[in-house]
Parts: C-alpha cells; sequence; structure tokens
C-alpha cells in the first residue's frame, strides 16, 4: 500500500534527482565514463548587450553540460531586432562553449511563432517537433554542431 502525495517538497526532489543519477550512473558506461570528466558538471553560461545606460537590450543564457551548449533563453529588445544582435550573442555562446568548454554540439527549444528560422539560418537542424504544446502551437527542437 502506498500513500500519494502533491506537495512540492525541495528535499525530496533533491532525493530523486541523487537516486536517478546513481541508476543512470550504474546503467550506462557512457554516463558512467561522463561523471569523471569536467563535462559532468552543468555551469550556466550567460551573456549579455548592455544600452549606452546600462539596460539589458539582449540576452542569452543557457548551460553547458556532458559537451552541449543548451541555449535556453535568448531575447532581443524589439528596437534592436533587426540589427544583427541577436546572431551576435548566440555566436559568442556558441564560441565560449566551443573554445572554453570543449562543447561539440548546441540545442534549443523555440515555438513556431518564435525563431525557428532564425536557428536555422545559424545552422541549426530541427531534431524534433512537439505538436500542441502549448495547444495550438509547436514546439521544435532544433541541433548543432559546434565548428
Amino acid at each position: 500500500m502506498f500513500r500519494l502525495e502533491t506537495e512540492v517538497d525541495k528535499e525530496r526532489r533533491q532525493l530523486l534527482n541523487r537516486r536517478l543519477r546513481d541508476d543512470n550512473t550504474a546503467r550506462s558506461p557512457q554516463i558512467r565514463t561522463l561523471r569523471d570528466t569536467p563535462a559532468a558538471h552543468e555551469v550556466p553560461l550567460e551573456i549579455w548587450a548592455l544600452d549606452a545606460e546600462g539596460r539589458v537590450a539582449a540576452g542569452v543564457t543557457g548551460r553547458t553540460w556532458a559537451y552541449w551548449l543548451h541555449v535556453d533563453l535568448l531575447w532581443v529588445d524589439a528596437r534592436h531586432r533587426g540589427s544583427g544582435l541577436g546572431s551576435r550573442l548566440l555566436a559568442e555562446a556558441e564560441r565560449v562553449a566551443r573554445t572554453d568548454r570543449s562543447c561539440t554540439r548546441s540545442r534549443v527549444e523555440t515555438w513556431d511563432f518564435q525563431a525557428p528560422d532564425f536557428y536555422r539560418k545559424r545552422g541549426y537542424e530541427v531534431s524534433g517537433r512537439v505538436e500542441d504544446y502549448p495547444p495550438g502551437v509547436t514546439e521544435f527542437t532544433l541541433t548543432k554542431m559546434l565548428g
């Protein structure tokens, strides 16, 4: 007999994370090998473009792990869109990931109304899509080999 609970519990979440990590390490020789490298640790990556007054005009946030760059957020203020600023930020994030963190690939998720074409023009290829996530919207996963 089990009792199910729906409460948010940070300690249980951390316990679950540790147990899943241990199970994954035990079951996968690739993950086991990765655990002994610097790439085993997830490291944040953030790059900001500030205007003359020091306000955020654009930014990209992500993380590196397992020789991958995962782009979480890329945003450019509407006044600066089309100026190449987003491309510069993405290129710099890829450069840092490649040269400073030995990443070989990059991934990003974006919705159909956001930026799939932006990423395609920069060498990303669609590797997955989820229809109706959220309802009426398609989410794309795109990946790219880094130089």
